[in-house]
């Protein structure tokens, strides 16, 4: 077991029409002869990056770990702080499993996982807050003085005033985790670049500058694979290249909270800031969560359904469907302190904004404001993909589709551990018999 190594790299937004591409490019078309592969992963709702890269390593769904949006659930802000440490997640992860086997652990950029105790080489998805350097930021974030000083600090160059920004955040992002596989080598390391989600965001579901963002992670994978055989591990390593979501075309953005404020249920006075209020839409891209002040209102309940229904009734607000907190968790797995989710029609994203203009222009200042996003329902769109190869992996084997859910433990099994209770198994016809 100690001798079994996992690299998994999330390709943020990657789907299934990319492989085409892909596996013509070497990294590639390199292995994939020797590939097992799924064509179409059925993701989670919402279809959000830390909600879903959160069931990525749970192998549970947002109900049950907790995680429903990146943004941490403020009321009456445009814009909130994401959630970046791990104590926020209410289940095990692999990292945990791993740990109790005596493997271990790293994880570059892998959202969610702050502070985490039981990732021994660790990078998180964090940037800086309040003008500190990005050296402290990392720190702050969990990153032990060892991998500051022999992985962070020599990359920082590639990261110093680009936070966020691709590819050139990407590169450090894979710049570390070729470090740390040569310099520590862990059993398991997982990894986050998103320059193909950002360029989606930008410019559209495909476009040229998608296609660049495809060549960008074959030369990162190509990467990590000399990093492994660099550190002369690569024949004892499954490589996993996924994807957490699709992403669609949006034609318009939708500020729900200005009908609400109409409609009573936000107080907003006449420069614009609010007063009060009884519920508020918390945007997910192509779907939001709408909150109670009060849930165990119920006067506020029924005011707040009857106002969401006379609002979907109109054109404008781009609603295609209104679930119930328990119709959320019973027919999506999909639960929390919300009261309400609102689906999009298929082209409207939203914003948490509360004063008009209604409809805004796409813009590129937010993942959901762009041409195109998600968080829509999973079964919607293109697909996640998942591509293995490795000394555990079976040659050729294709399964037309799984589930999110089914990755965790799927990366587990490749380690040779288990991860009991999850609400996805692992896909063992990709694995070769033992």
């Amino acid at each position: 077991m100690k001798d079994r190594y996992v690299v998994v790299l999330s390709a943020d937004a990657m789907i299934f029409e990319d492989v085409e591409t892909m596996s013509q490019l070497y990294a590639l078309a390199g292995v994939w002869d020797r590939t097992a592969r799924v064509d179409r992963v059925q993701s989670i709702y919402p279809t959000i990056t830390y909600p879903c890269h959160t069931t990525m390593m749970t192998g549970v769904y947002p109900g049950r770990h907790g995680i429903v949006q990146n943004e941490q659930q403020l009321m009456c802000v445009r814009s909130g702080p994401w959630i970046h440490m791990r104590d926020a997640v209410k289940e095990k992860t692999i990292f945990d499993y791993a740990k109790e086997n005596g493997l271990t652990t790293a994880a570059v950029f892998w959202p969610v996982t702050g502070k985490d105790p039981n990732i021994d080489y660790l990078i998180d998805e964090y940037w800086p807050q309040n003008g500190e350097s990005s050296e402290q930021c990392f720190r702050d974030s969990g990153s032990s003085e060892e991998v500051i000083e022999k992985i962070a600090k020599p990359n920082l160059k590639m990261l110093e005033n680009r936070h966020r920004q691709h590819p050139w955040a990407d590169a450090f992002v894979m710049q570390c985790a070729c470090d740390i596989l040569t310099e520590f080598k862990p059993n398991l390391l997982m990894i986050h670049p998103a320059n193909i989600d950002g360029y989606r965001h930008q410019t559209g579901l495909f476009s040229p500058k998608v296609t660049s963002g495809l060549h960008e992670t074959n030369l990162w994978l190509s990467q990590l694979m000399k990093a492994a055989d660099d550190a002369g591990i690569l024949d004892k390593t499954d490589f996993f290249l996924v994807s957490d979501h699709g992403q669609m075309n949006i034609r318009r953005c939708i500020a729900l909270n200005v009908l609400l404020a109409e409609k009573g249920l936000i107080d907003v006075d006449e420069n614009g800031n609010i007063r009060d209020w009884t519920a508020f839409v918390r945007s997910g891209g192509l779907s939001a969560l709408v909150y109670l002040k009060d849930p165990d209102d119920k006067e506020a309940l029924e005011k707040t359904r009857t106002a969401l229904e006379e609002i979907k009734a109109t054109e404008t607000a781009g609603i295609g469907e209104i679930f119930t907190e328990k119709e959320a968790r019973e027919k999506h797995h999909l639960g929390g302190e919300f009261s309400f989710v609102i689906e999009t029609d298929g082209y409207t994203t939203f914003s948490n904004d509360w004063v008009r203009p209604l409809v805004r222009p796409q813009d590129n200042s937010d993942y959901r404001f762009g041409k195109a996003t998600h968080g829509y329902l999973p079964e919607k769109g293109p697909q996640p993909t998942l591509i293995a190869w490795g000394p555990h992996m079976k040659t050729g084997a294709v399964l037309s589709k799984a589930y999110l859910v089914d990755e965790a433990p799927t990366f587990a099994k490749a380690l040779g551990i288990e991860m009991p209770g999850t609400d996805g198994s692992a896909l063992d016809a990709l694995f070769v018999e033992e």
